[in-house]
């Protein structure tokens, strides 16, 4: 299988090439090497490569900073989205493509089933609904596949930020009624290829197993960590949103359903084993 991945230099495109099953061949494209938002690239790359799949894991993720850079925002996540299900469909090839738990407004008490109605509350969710619209307005048989709460070695996300300060703190104060399922790049990857290699149609949800709240998940990463002779502890104090305020505004519970997506899968780990790994992974890097 020939393979083409978009948002190579990401932690979701690094964790696919680290990841990657045998019998597949792929090209990687990160920011520097293509500019998604242009349909001629796009198209010129597809054309060039005609692969089976392509894997869509570039995306505009400053979340807060995406309330001030709208324009940029959909850009990225929605316009790009449509012009490489375009490509896609040119070529006869399948498209797998990422999103994210902030398509929901986290006001059910239930996890998120796959169709489930959207209600994005942020700039960042609703350019992310609409890259899915143009994805399936086009490619009604792409995979869209929403996640929540990546991090991974060596990248900039929650758990590298959550050690540097703990290495610089005494104490934090993290949101504690905000709820979701931190998620490992690398078996966000690893539930990709399968997806990819199963030929999957529709709308997926895939995070590791369980719930935490940030404050949960910070505390777990300092207790691991700690564990791991990476820092020398520190207090990791709850507080509300509200005490909090951040220009977007995120959803409060955005558990998602990952049945079906399991079914293909397999069952995912505990996010708490999977942030054993990634310390592990990170405390290497050091």
């Amino acid at each position: 299988m020939r393979a083409v991945i978009f948002g190579a230099g990401g932690q979701v495109g690094r964790a696919l090439r680290a990841n990657l099953p045998e019998g597949i061949a792929v090209e990687s494209f990160a920011r520097e090497d293509i500019d998604i938002a242009s349909a001629d690239a796009v198209f010129a790359v597809i054309k060039n490569t005609r692969p089976d799949v392509v894997i869509n894991a570039a995306a505009y993720t400053a979340v807060d900073r995406a309330e001030a850079e709208t324009d940029t925002a959909f850009l990225i996540n929605a316009k790009a989205p449509g012009h490489i299900a375009e490509a896609c469909k040119a070529v006869s090839a399948r498209l797998v493509h990422m999103s994210t738990d902030y398509v929901f407004d986290g006001t059910s008490e239930r996890p998120y089933r796959p169709d489930d109605p959207t209600h994005p509350v942020s700039a960042y969710g609703r350019s992310k609904l609409a890259g899915e619209h143009a994805v399936r307005k086009t490619l009604p048989d792409a995979a869209i596949v929403r996640t929540a709460w990546v991090y991974a070695a060596g990248g900039a996300n929650f758990v590298v930020t959550m050690l540097r300060l703990m290495g610089e703190r005494d104490e934090l104060a993290v949101v504690a009624d905000q709820i979701g399922t931190p998620t490992h790049a690398d078996s966000l990857a690893r539930a990709l290829w399968k997806l990819a290699a199963n030929g999957a149609e529709g709308v997926f949800h895939y995070t590791d197993a369980g719930e935490a709240s940030w404050h949960g998940f910070a505390t777990a990463i300092e207790e691991e960590a700690r564990a791991l002779n990476m820092i020398d502890g520190c207090t990791v104090r709850p507080i509300t949103t509200a005490d909090y305020p951040t220009p977007a505004a995120r959803p409060a519970r955005s558990l998602l359903d990952c049945t079906a997506t399991y079914a293909i899968t397999g069952p995912a780990n505990h996010w708490r084993e999977e942030l054993r790994i990634m310390l592990d992974q990170q405390k290497a890097l050091s």
